[in-house]
């Protein structure tokens, strides 16, 4: 015992050894989109950076340090009110609800995020308190580094170019087909599927069309429609400075290095380079100890237990009745019982195997051993706890990248997709029989929870090395790919293709009329020698 405790010590201090040690940095983080799944990631980042040492500056819609556990090493710059973005999305997708989503297609999807990026951006920076870190009179040697969300929030990193500081940037999301051109990469689509199209990468003919017509949409898009419009937040609220800020198309590859959340098996497999970082299930912690009325409902559920989520922006209190009342109906003739995160806690008659709360401590419920089933919208978070704790998922995705998640959840057999607004108590009954007795399921999903936590340090520990090593190497200028300084033509490709194209066509053109003269002139050559020989016979 005491020589492996030994070997362990030695092991570590060699480790220690071999670390590059960086000084305690300041950092600026701007987090100010208002969604509240995207704070578990950026809570679990911020706090291990004050471990390591590290001052942050946060801007940022929600508190990371409710508990003023944070320290002094830790300021926080609150954008207050919280800016309700779901209005402004049902509004303009003429919807009454989330729940009625299902049916939007990649076009409204990209209009929806192009509303709630520049809704919450201008208001996060019209803020008293942003502007005066925008405004502040001494911005050399301030900061070391930028530290922002890639979530349709671009105009923040016209900090960088203010405070002279490299960027590092976090995706909540995983590998986004727009990603590829922020780093200098060509994502094949022949094989990478789009983040939002429910395709996995063996894609059909027809579904590498669709694949191949909706990344090149958004990235038409995304250059001609919706950066001019985040460009005019940079000139309305930075404009001002005595600073030429580039346009938001340039200022997005500056980024020094991207982490995502993301990590194998739950993407796919495509082209890398070092400054793509996965980080996925960062903020998945060992299980505490559950509530006491919780414990007990799940300890003494002799058949197991169904946990029920659809996250914190799809919320249960908002369930059309027709539905309810079929979830109702198919909980109550099950011998499981069932956990549901529902909004409203007084819900009038629900099962009497059901409890409902408000909140629960998800994760940690999802590591009982007698979590039998997850039923999720198919949320990156709400995966990725999934798997890392082995519970087959029931999918309902709504929106975005879920319909991803749970193809590919599907495909690797671990998950049994619904599409919600077909669900009948039939179609309920059969897909939780299935996933409670068939045991696939759940070998499946162990199986890809044992890939999932096999890596050679923690997400955590991966993301802070990474933000350490951009600050040590001011900037990592070395990690920047030559692609970065093409234009979004130039990066496919498309003016090698075009000048092929016209060359290939002016040589056909010249070979044709080289023809034609050759025919031209042999035809007269005949005529004239017809015209001789009438000349002689007479």
């Amino acid at each position: 015992m005491n020589s492996t405790i030994l070997r362990t010590i030695l092991a570590l201090s060699a480790f220690m050894a071999h670390t590059p040690a960086t000084d305690a940095a300041r950092i600026l983080a701007t987090f100010p989109f208002p969604g509240t799944s995207h704070f578990m990631m950026f809570r679990a980042l911020t706090t291990e950076l004050i471990k390591h040492g590290h001052q942050v500056t946060a801007i940022t819609a929600f508190t990371l340090d409710p508990s003023n556990e944070l320290g002094k090493n830790y300021t926080e710059v609150l954008i207050e009110p919280v800016y309700d973005f779901w209005k402004d999305v049902t509004e303009d997708a003429g919807v009454q609800n989330i729940f009625e989503l299902t049916s939007m297609g990649m076009a409204g999807f990209l209009q929806m995020l192009q509303v709630l990026g520049i809704a919450t951006t201008e208001h996060a920076l019209k803020q008293p308190k942003v502007q005066a870190i925008i405004n502040a009179k001494k911005t050399d040697d301030v900061y070391d580094l930028l530290l922002t969300e890639q979530f349709y929030q671009e105009p923040f990193l016209a900090l960088a170019y203010i405070y002279k500081i490299p960027i590092v940037s976090v995706s909540t999301l995983g590998y986004e087909n727009h990603m590829s051109q922020m780093v200098g990469l060509i994502s094949p689509w022949s094989y990478v599927p789009h983040g939002f199209l429910p395709v996995t990468e063996r894609m059909s003919f027809w579904e590498r069309v669709q694949n191949t017509y909706y990344s090149l949409y958004e990235d038409l898009h995304r250059e001609y429609i919706y950066f001019p419009k985040m460009d005019k937040l940079v000139e309305k609220y930075f404009g001002h400075l005595p600073i030429k800020f580039p346009k938001v198309t340039v200022m997005e590859k500056s980024l020094s290095a991207l982490l995502l959340n993301s990590y194998t098996p739950l993407t796919s497999t495509r082209p890398t380079i070092d400054a793509l970082v996965p980080v996925g299930g960062m903020h998945i912690y060992p299980p505490k100890t559950l509530p006491a009325d919780i414990k007990k409902f799940l300890d003494e559920a002799t058949h197991g237990v169904i946990y029920f989520s659809l996250g914190s922006n799809v919320q249960s209190k908002d369930m059309p009745d027709e539905f309810l009342q079929v979830f109702f109906d198919v909980f109550r003739s099950m011998k499981q019982r069932v956990l549901w995160k529902f909004e409203n806690e007084s819900l009038p008659n629900s099962p009497p195997n059901v409890m409902v709360k408000k909140w629960m401590p998800q994760s940690d419920i999802l590591a009982h051993p007698n979590v039998r089933v997850f039923i999720t919208h198919g949320g990156l978070l709400s995966s990725q706890e999934g798997v890392y704790h082995g519970v087959p998922m029931l999918g309902m995705p709504f929106y975005s990248d879920q319909h991803l998640n749970l193809k590919k959840a599907a495909l690797y057999g671990y998950a049994i997709t619904l599409h919600f607004q077909s669900i009948t108590r039939a179609i309920l009954e059969n897909a939780l029989t299935e996933l409670l007795e068939n045991p696939s399921y759940r070998n499946n999903i162990k199986r890809i929870s044992a890939i999932f936590r096999d890596r050679p340090q923690s997400a955590r520990e991966t993301a802070v090395y990474w933000i350490e090593y951009v600050v040590r190497h001011k900037g990592a200028p070395h990690l920047r790919a030559a692609g970065m300084e093409l234009t979004w033509y130039q990066f496919y490709l498309l003016d090698v293709v075009a000048f092929i194209i016209g060359v290939s066509v002016l040589v056909i053109i010249i070979l044709l009329r080289f023809i034609s003269t050759c025919l031209t002139s042999r035809k007269s050559e005949s005529a004239n020698k017809s015209e001789v020989n009438k000349l002689k016979n007479q």
